[in-house]
């Protein structure tokens, strides 16, 4: 795990994805071909904290926690500018941009934003609730989306302890 030493707060997302055809399917296969070197990306990126591996292997694509069909993909960063920078200023965006050739599309949200004390590791049952509390809900301190961002102060209240 990196981190900036002066960090109270970091900035824990979680998205999850319905695959349209398994994982092992030639039509997949440019996805999982691209899994190692955006994974290196991120793992490189200024502000990156930690991200969900799979024991044994070099990613998260093997957990199932939402359904068979849905991988989830979830990190830490040091703030959401970090992220926002990662995810639409680098590799990763070519990956945003023929994300509807391998998952299908999701009607309610599938990206949760949340403030976590710097040094927790937020648990994949953590993220889901969180994903749930967005869904049922919408925006708050407790779970939000990049157009809906709140503060690590404005959340301080639903902060888990470490």
């Amino acid at each position: 795990m990196t981190a900036s030493p002066h960090a109270t707060h970091h900035l824990a997302q979680l998205n999850v994805a319905t695959l349209r055809h398994p994982l092992d399917d030639p039509r997949t296969a440019p996805f999982v071909e691209m899994l190692d070197p955006v994974n290196a990306a991120a793992d490189a990126a200024p502000g990156f904290v930690w991200r969900l591996v799979e024991e044994g292997t070099g990613d998260a694509t093997g957990l199932r926690p939402a359904g068979e069909d849905v991988i989830v993909n979830l990190s830490v960063w040091e703030n959401q500018e970090a992220l926002w920078d990662f995810a639409y200023r680098s590799g990763h965006l070519e990956v945003m941009r023929q994300r509807r050739d391998w998952f299908e599309r999701h009607v309610e949200a599938h990206l949760v934003l949340w403030w976590v004390p710097a040094g927790h590791l937020p648990t994949v049952g953590e993220s889901l609730e969180r994903l749930a509390d967005l869904q049922a809900h919408g925006p708050s301190p407790r779970a939000f989306t990049f157009t809906s961002s709140y503060t690590a102060d404005e959340a301080a209240p639903h902060l888990r302890p470490v």
